[in-house]
């Protein structure tokens, strides 16, 4: 009785599969084909369309919002754990200060973050909180300085570079004063951010700051550009007033003998397709160049996701950097 029951159960299952797949391949036989033609190629095999939608990340991220919650939450809790920042001016304008995490280790490293925002967005005391408490528990000071957006800035990257080489130069004048050693200073960023830490790994520190060329040991570069031109052809042009000379200058991969540090690039498998092809072209240039470079690819993590693993010492980027800086026997459970 059992038996005739299962097979009258596997024949009814049989016959439903089968007519669920007719319906399917029915509807996908009677799907109106699409009428929008492709328009004429912008750079590589893109269309303006296109373009624009592979330089904006969100819709490649259908959980934004989530992950934005997740990471205000990370924040106060972690607030409530470490404390407030000290927060410090680096330069003369309101945009130049940074959030100050000191670890309880004497002379320890100095880790500083970059955020990232499209370079119109972000920053602010507080917001990568964090992130600051993975550095401080592992052993590291952590430094988040912000800076003049390009909004008010007439469109130009130029100043927020310079601000950030400036917050370069004053940790590094200003290690002992927070008990950090000014000789191994490390930094990373996050989309924007990891242009502008590129940017900022490729400068010629000696000549313009009269500081070693060697004044950053480390960088990991999180999801970023490391080529102006596309950028400047897709819909980003339209707050970014981009000259030749802005492209040619603040594009990394066209800079990379001024590279002196160890350098990590990373992506998600779940971002858009320029930004991933961008990671992976300055890895290529890199290598060529003969530089220390390590791609790490995060499987599953869109943009915004893989950012958080860098909150956690176990974490895909967290457990790298932490490895790059010599500080995985330091992290704290």
């Amino acid at each position: 009785m059992t038996s005739n029951f299962a097979r009258r159960t596997f024949l009814r299952n049989t016959i439903l599969l089968a007519f669920v797949t007719a319906i399917g391949c029915t509807l996908n036989q009677n799907e109106e084909p699409s009428t929008e033609e492709k328009g004429p190629k912008v750079y590589l095999d893109y269309d303006q369309a296109e373009l624009d939608a592979a330089y904006n990340q969100s819709p490649w991220a259908p959980n934004l919002e989530h992950v934005l919650a997740r990471k205000n939450a990370q924040n106060t809790a972690a607030t409530s754990r470490i404390g407030k920042p000290e927060r410090i001016a680096y330069g003369p304008t309101e945009s130049e200060q940074l959030d100050l995490y000191r670890t309880e280790i004497h002379n320890a490293p100095i880790h500083i973050y970059i955020h990232g925002g499209a370079w119109r967005m972000g920053g602010g005391t507080g917001t990568t909180a964090a992130i600051a408490e993975m550095f401080v528990k592992s052993g590291a000071h952590y430094l988040a300085p912000d800076y003049t957006l390009v909004q008010d800035a007439e469109g130009s990257l130029f100043p927020m570079v310079d601000q950030l080489r400036r917050a370069i130069v004053w940790a590094y004048q200003n290690a002992s004063k927070f008990s950090g050693d000014r000789n191994q200073i490390y930094i990373s960023g996050h989309s924007a951010g990891a242009h502008l830490a590129a940017v900022v790994l490729t400068t010629d520190w000696l000549t313009e700051f009269g500081v070693p060329m060697d004044i950053i040991k480390g960088g990991l570069c999180i999801s970023g550009m490391f080529d102006l031109y596309p950028v400047s052809l897709s819909a980003r042009g339209e707050y970014v007033a981009f000259t030749d000379n802005m492209v040619e200058l603040l594009s990394p991969i066209r800079q990379l003998d001024k590279l002196t540090a160890r350098i990590i690039v990373s992506y998600g498998t779940q971002e858009s397709p320029e930004f991933q092809r961008q990671s992976r072209a300055f890895v290529n240039e890199l290598s060529k160049a003969g530089k220390d470079v390590q791609l790490l690819v995060g499987v599953g993590y869109n943009h915004f996701e893989i950012n958080e693993t860098l909150t956690n010492p176990h974490g895909l980027l967290g457990f790298t950097v932490l490895k790059q800086m010599g500080l995985t026997n330091n992290t704290q459970e």
